[in-house]
């Protein structure tokens, strides 16, 4: 069942906004606050600190880091399936072994 969503008022570089947020509010009031220390270092290096380029280079900035935890999730998940191929691989092999006669030494 859903969590019922509840209102949640942040600050974001300077401006006001009213969230409707499921589950813990916390969650979007931490990530709003992430936002807004981006956007705040950004426009403190930016020679024109007009608040909309502020917002796309945050934007470009959040869809960089995206696509960077993206691919190494992808990674992540190609080297799970190789150890479970071999794992399996291995439990396959492994009934083979245990009936072969033992080797003299």
């Amino acid at each position: 069942m859903a969590q019922p969503r509840q209102s949640v008022r942040v600050q974001i570089f300077n401006q006001a906004y009213s969230l409707l947020a499921e589950g813990d509010a916390r969650e979007v009031e931490e990530i709003a606050a992430q936002v807004d220390e981006l956007m705040t270092s950004i426009a403190s290096r930016a020679t024109s600190a007009d608040a909309t380029r502020v917002a796309v280079l945050a934007c470009l900035h959040l869809a960089d880091r995206l696509r960077t935890a993206e691919r190494q999730l992808r990674s992540y998940a190609d080297k799970s399936q190789r150890i479970a191929n071999l794992l399996e691989e291995a439990l396959v092999e492994a009934p083979a072994l245990s009936s072969a006669p033992a080797e003299k030494v």
